[in-house]
Parts: structure tokens; sequence; C-alpha cells
């Protein structure tokens, strides 16, 4: 343990000697560590989580702490309610310092605690089980925050998932065409193919505006690994990564696993045999997402589900391809061309889930 790490930590109320600070998780955004601290029974033990907050991404850390505050506290206030006898397993709970702030910030870096959860894990795998966990985890998330009055919650990534501002941002790339790209006969085809599809792609900002479709408080980074289980029964503790969760439609949320977890493809697959739509992960993910959160959904909503996949996906597309036209300045990469990949990988994607678009529409009549 760094003397750094026993200051940053001397500003929350550590209970017990801090013993050990080490490297926690897989997470490529922030700096996660975990901490172990020895008890007054002189047990040693791993109690805390200690993240350096990547403010490049989140600039605005106040809006980001106060988010994560009010999505927690809330949920807690509601588990408390129904009754639950174990409400720390169930909500990850943040420690205020000692002057009562949500974070502490120390040589241009900024600081969050929050409990270890113990007995707990991620998993990585998608299957037909964990997808159904997932569903109902992401729902039942969602539905605890159904009641959240619109404004109270702002953007931590502002316009992250506007499709008209990446949509733009597109075609400025093109425009400027800073690195020569944009002249590439396949990457002039794939813009082709985007733009014959970008009014449809407009669908819920248009239902929106005409009070047709309302917004929720989204998580936005609906992976299974952000879901923590019970290592000894396997059921679903609660959701984490808290730091994308801010006002959006749920088609975002629904759709981006559908993007990530039903493609039976890799985000950047050069074989398109590989791509296809894994429609039991599909409909596993869907049964556990409506059994808790059809409560709350419109019809709208619900029917809308499939096209939030494709949404998402062709998102996704055009976010890879505006960054390869720029020159790679956004996503990391491993080769030349890994932008170019992943951008053409998610178009053959989005033309399988459009293939199974009828199909999936049909699944979704169950819950109308």
């Amino acid at each position: 343990m760094t003397k750094n790490y026993q200051t940053i930590l001397d500003a929350f109320p550590i209970e017990g000697e801090v013993v050990g600070v080490e490297p926690f998780g897989n997470g490529h955004i922030n700096d996660t560590l975990r901490v172990t601290v020895k008890d007054l029974d002189g047990v040693e033990r791993i109690k805390y989580v200690l993240q350096r907050i990547n403010h490049h991404v989140f600039r605005d850390v106040d809006t980001l702490q106060q988010n994560i505050f009010t999505v927690t506290e809330h949920i807690r206030k509601k588990l408390e309610a129904e009754g639950d006898q174990d409400v720390d397993r169930h909500v990850c709970t943040f420690l205020r310092t000692k002057s009562g702030e949500r974070y502490t910030s120390y040589e241009g870096a900024y600081w969050r605690v929050m409990l270890y959860i113990p007995g707990s894990i991620t998993v990585e795998t998608v299957t037909p089980e964990s997808a159904r966990s997932a569903g109902r985890a992401f729902g039942q998330f969602q539905s605890h925050l159904a009641d959240v009055p619109e404004g109270t919650l702002g953007e931590t990534i502002p316009r992250f998932h506007d499709m008209a501002f990446r949509l733009k941002e597109l075609s400025d790339a093109i425009r400027e065409d800073s690195v020569g790209r944009a002249a590439e006969g396949r990457v002039r085809k794939l813009v082709k193919e985007l733009d014959d599809r970008s009014d449809d792609m407009l669908i819920q900002e248009r239902l929106y505006e005409e009070g047709k479709l309302p917004k929720h408080i989204n998580h936005l980074d609906t992976k299974v690994d952000n879901i923590l289980f019970d290592k000894e029964s396997g059921e679903v503790l609660t959701v984490i990564d808290l730091d994308t969760v801010m006002p959006g439609f749920i088609l975002s949320d629904v759709g981006d696993f559908i993007r990530t977890a039903v493609n039976t493809g890799a985000e950047d697959e050069t074989d398109e045999s590989r791509i296809d739509v894994d429609m039991e992960i599909f409909k596993s993910y869907v049964e556990g997402y409506m059994g808790s959160a059809s409560s709350f959904l419109t019809e709208t909503e619900i029917r809308l589900i499939p096209y939030g996949g494709r949404m998402m996906t062709y998102m996704q597309a055009v976010r890879f391809l505006t960054d390869y036209i720029n020159g790679d300045t956004y996503y990391k990469t491993d080769y030349k061309d890994h932008n170019w990949d992943r951008a053409w990988a998610q178009f053959v994607y989005l033309t399988r889930l459009e293939d199974k678009a009828k199909e999936m529409s049909d699944f979704m009549s169950h819950w109308l």
C-alpha cells in the first residue's frame, strides 16, 4: 500500500486499519482497487472498494456523484419498504467523506469509496440463464427508479445515446475527412447503407416529441458483467457500474444488451459467417426483463424492444465508422483497420437483426 492511498482513504470514515490496497476487477474507464482492513478482532478482510473517477470521460464529477447517491439511496428506501432483510447486499453503498462530500480530490484526481459486498462475483459468459438474470436485474433496477421525477438526474455524458448527435458527428467527419478515409469505396458503401436507414433510426425522438414515448432512468451499460451475483447461490445481488445512470429511453438499455449479448459474433468480428442472432439469449433476456419491468412499460415501449436492438447496433456502427474516418481518435485500437472492422461487423449484425425483426416482434406479443 502506498502512502498516497492512505492519504485518500483518510478522507473517508474507514473502519479498521488499512493493510492493503490492490487492483480489482477489469474495468476500462475508472481505476478500481479493493481495500483490505484489519478489524478490532484482528481479522483481515476486504471491506471497501476505492475508485479513481476518470474525469476525462466524466467531466462533471459533481453531477456524476450526485446521480449515484440519488439512485442508490432511492433504491435502498424501496428495498427497505419491501422488507428486504439484506439491503446492504442488494444495493451499492457509497461513503461520504468525513466532511460530508460525495467524493474527495487528491493531486488533480477524484476518488470515491463504496462498501465491498462480500461473497459477490461477476460473470462474463452469457448463457440463457445469465441472460434471464440480467434482464430481471436491469428491469428491477428501472422499476425501482420509475418514480424518480424527470429532471432529478443530470447527464453524466452529454448526448450519450442521442442519435441525431451521432449522425451529425458522422456527417462532420465525412466533411472534414481529416485523414483521407472518407473517399474509400468501402466507406462510401457503408455510409450509403447508414443514410438509407437514418430516418427510421430517429423514431424514438419523434415519438417523445409527440408525447408517445416517456423517458426513464436508465443504466446505459447493460452488460451481464455489470451485475453482481451471489457466489454460493448464483442469485442476482445488485446492478453495479452506475456511472452512466441518467435519463433516457428504455430502448437504449434493452437495445444495448441485444447488441452485445445476443450477437453470436464478436464486436469486431471479421468472419461474417459467425455473426448471427441468438434467439434463445434474446428470449431469455426479454422474459427476465418483462418479468420485472412490465408494470411500468407502455405498450409502445414493449412493441419497440426489438427495434431498440437494431437502433443501438446502428448507433454503434455510426460511432465506429465516425472514429475510423477521424483517424481513430476515440476508441482504442489494436491495428490499423480495427475501427473499420468494428463498424462493418456492427452493420452486418444489423442486417441479421433486420432478418429476425418479425420473429422478435411476434415474441413480444406475449406481453401485449
